[in-house]
C-alpha cells in the first residue's frame, strides 16, 4: 500500500472555542446552495438543512452558571453505520472523507436514520439524503481545508491531515475525544474540552459573619464525596466559591463537606441529573 493511502483528513473541534458566531455553518450554505457539485454533492436546499448544527447547553444557574456550544456535523466514521446501510450508495474514500452518492442514495430516506449523530439530512424536493462532504470537492482542487475551517474566527476548528499513528499521538497529546464513543463508528471528527458540554458541575459559595457583616470565606476547605468516599477537595476562592467540575451527568448521589474556622457544614443528598448551584454555605 502506497504511503499516501494512509494520510487521512481529521478534525478537531475545540468547544471551549466555540462562540455559536455560526459563520461555519453559513459557510457550508454560502457553498452548496444553488450549487451542484457533480460526484460529490447535489445543492442543498435553502431552508431547512443545517449541515453544520451547533448544539447549545446551558449549565448550572444564577451566579454559577455557563453555556457551551457544540458544532455537530458529519463524522466520516471509519466504521460508519451509514455505509453497512447502503454500502452501493455511500463510500468511504482513501483520505478518511465519506461521500453519499446522489444518485445512487436517491430515495434512500432510512439513510437519515441510519447515522447515530444525526448528521444526515433528508432532501425531500430531491428525494436524495445529503451530509456535509468535508469539502471534498474543494480540497480535491488544491484547498489546504475546508471552508468552514477558513472562515472560523476563534479558530476552533482545526483540519488535519495525517496518518492514523500521528493523529493517534494528537488525541492523546491534546485530550481530544469524540462523541458517542461507545457506538464504536470511529468518527474522524474530534473534539477538545468536550467536557464543557457533556458534563455537569456542583458549585456554591461559603460565606460567615465578621463583625456583624456578612463576608465571603476563602480558603475553606470543600470535600466532595461520593458513595462515602472523597474523590476531589478544593479551597473556596477569593469570593468563597467553589466549584467542582468535569462531573458524569447521571443520577449519582454526591455530599458536599466544608470545613472552616473549627466548623463543618454539609450538604448531602445531592442528585446530579444536571449541572447544580447549592447557593449559599453559611457559617455563623
Amino acid at each position: 500500500m502506497k504511503k499516501w493511502n494512509l494520510i487521512k483528513w481529521n478534525l478537531i473541534i475545540d468547544v471551549d472555542k466555540c462562540t455559536n458566531c455560526n459563520v461555519c455553518a453559513v459557510a457550508v450554505q454560502d457553498e452548496h446552495v444553488g450549487n451542484q457539485f457533480p460526484g460529490y454533492a447535489e445543492e442543498m436546499p435553502k431552508h431547512g438543512h443545517r449541515w453544520i448544527e451547533i448544539m447549545r447547553r446551558e449549565r448550572g444557574t444564577g451566579t454559577a452558571m455557563d453555556v457551551a456550544y457544540l458544532p455537530t456535523l458529519c463524522q466520516h466514521c471509519d466504521n460508519a453505520p451509514c455505509i453497512k446501510k447502503a454500502p452501493d450508495a455511500i463510500q468511504k474514500r482513501a483520505d478518511g472523507i465519506v461521500l453519499i452518492d446522489p444518485v445512487k442514495a436517491k430515495g434512500r430516506k432510512d439513510l437519515v436514520e441510519a447515522c447515530p449523530y444525526g448528521a444526515i439530512w433528508w432532501n425531500a424536493e430531491k428525494q436524495i439524503p445529503q451530509h456535509w462532504i468535508f469539502d471534498a470537492h474543494l480540497l480535491d482542487r488544491g484547498w489546504k481545508e475546508p471552508r468552514c475551517v477558513t472562515v472560523c474566527a476563534t479558530n476552533a476548528m482545526t483540519s488535519v491531515k495525517v496518518d492514523d499513528a500521528h493523529m493517534a499521538r494528537l488525541v492523546d497529546e491534546q485530550g481530544l475525544q469524540v462523541r458517542l464513543a461507545d457506538a464504536k463508528t470511529k468518527p474522524r471528527v474530534y473534539y477538545k474540552n468536550l467536557w464543557r458540554y457533556e458534563t455537569c458541575f456542583i458549585a456554591g459559595t461559603v460565606s460567615c459573619l465578621r463583625d456583624g457583616q456578612i463576608e465571603c470565606l476563602a480558603g475553606a476547605e470543600v470535600r466532595l464525596l461520593s458513595d462515602g468516599d472523597v474523590i476531589e477537595t478544593q479551597k473556596s476562592d477569593v469570593f468563597g466559591d467553589f466549584k467542582f467540575d468535569k462531573l458524569a451527568g447521571q443520577s449519582t448521589h454526591f455530599k458536599v463537606i466544608v470545613d472552616a474556622d473549627g466548623q463543618t457544614q454539609m450538604v448531602d443528598n445531592i442528585n446530579l441529573d444536571q449541572s447544580i448551584n447549592i447557593g449559599e454555605i453559611h457559617f455563623a
